[in-house]
Parts: structure tokens; C-alpha cells; sequence
């Protein structure tokens, strides 16, 4: 799992959290939720290609609201290379002190 969450690129991993905090949201609605946190204006061209990319690594499941409106939440699997990538930053992020009280055993 972790391997496919670091291959995802950094819009993809965006659209993860955007999506984790809405409640099955549709595509549009993923789209104003991005660009409302990001300040950044996106494109129908470039939207929906990264969430079928998201649906087919399993991170995310598509349904329907309607016939013309799809849903998106994510799942389990999303939740985990969510969590994954929280404890990598986090490790990443420790200080040199936060470092140095940390087991030689568990250190990588």
C-alpha cells in the first residue's frame, strides 16, 4: 500500500485529504473544496482524470448520486496510505532531540 500511496503525485495525495473530509462528495464538489484550501483553479481535464487514477488504486470508491452525478469517498485503503503518509512526515519532521530520545532499535 505504501508504495502506491508514494507514487501518487502531490495533487492526487491532495485530493485524498480534500476528499477524507467530505461526506461522499461529487466531483464538482471535490473541485470547489480543492480550489477553495488551495487558492488554485482547476480544471475539469485535470480533475477527473486523477480521481479515476485514485478509484482504480483503490484509495477512493466512485458511485452515483444520480445518473449524470458521481460520488467519491474514500476508502479503508485510503484511510491506511493516509495514516502512512502522516507517520512518514511526522518521522521526517522530528527534531534532532526528538531524534536522539528515540531507540537505536527503532530508529531506520
Amino acid at each position: 500500500m505504501s508504495e502506491v500511496f508514494f507514487n501518487l503525485t502531490g495533487f492526487q495525495r491532495d485530493l485524498l485529504y480534500v476528499i477524507a473530509d467530505l461526506q461522499q462528495p461529487s466531483g464538482q464538489s471535490v473541485k470547489d473544496a480543492y480550489e477553495i484550501s488551495s487558492n488554485a483553479e482547476i480544471s475539469d481535464a485535470r480533475l477527473y482524470p486523477n480521481l479515476d487514477t485514485l478509484v482504480d488504486e483503490g484509495l477512493l470508491e466512485k458511485g452515483n448520486l444520480d445518473r449524470r452525478t458521481n460520488f467519491y469517498s474514500i476508502t479503508e485503503r485510503g484511510v491506511e496510505a493516509l495514516g502512512t503518509r502522516r507517520t512518514w512526515e511526522d518521522k521526517l519532521l522530528q527534531t534532532e532531540e526528538d531524534q536522539n530520545s528515540i531507540p537505536v532499535s527503532n530508529r531506520s
